[in-house]
């Protein structure tokens, strides 16, 4: 597991109960909520077919990703944050340059410690379906005890600024 590139700070000493961190979520991060973000691809990203080289598919759902959690404004501190504990993706379809790709996280679960993301690649301006699914596991983490930690209640009020429950495009 590898410590997500992100650090975020809720208010010192302030840890969510675990009946505090669903009280929060039903409210400020409720499941089913998502976040969208268009991002260009680059012709250098393209292999000899001219496709995406599958590493990249990977990489565009990190850079939503930490869009999410910049976004939300959060700070790091050393002893405490998110790791991306799985990732995993289905490729469908072949995506080729010139294209910008259309990022969906949907949150499909909310645990104590974790949160899982569905995510979704579309080539914006076809509707023909997805190009790729795939699935995200983020813990939060006390780094010290080396062991997951319940999220903050304050982390997730943030996180709850930049997803919202809304159609998917």
């Amino acid at each position: 597991m590898d410590r997500a590139d992100v650090s975020l700070n809720p208010q010192p000493g302030v840890g969510a109960s675990p009946a505090a961190a669903a009280q929060t979520s039903e409210h400020a991060l409720p499941v089913g909520a998502i976040h969208q973000i268009d991002l260009p691809l680059r012709w250098g990203d393209s292999d000899a077919l001219n496709h995406l080289n599958n590493t990249l598919y990977f990489r565009l759902m990190e850079e939503a990703r930490m869009r999410i959690l910049y976004d939300s404004g959060l700070t790091l501190p050393a002893e405490q944050g998110p790791i991306l504990a799985h990732a995993s993706c289905d490729f469908l379809r072949p995506l080729t340059y010139p294209a910008t790709v259309r990022v969906t996280h949907t949150l499909a679960r909310l645990g104590r410690s974790s949160m899982e993301f569905e995510l979704t690649l579309e080539k914006v301006g076809d509707d023909a379906g997805p190009y790729a699914r795939g699935r995200n596991v983020l813990v939060w983490m006390d780094y010290t005890a080396n062991r997951s930690a319940p999220w903050p209640a304050e982390v997730l009020a943030q996180l709850g600024g930049q997803l919202r429950l809304q159609q998917s495009r």
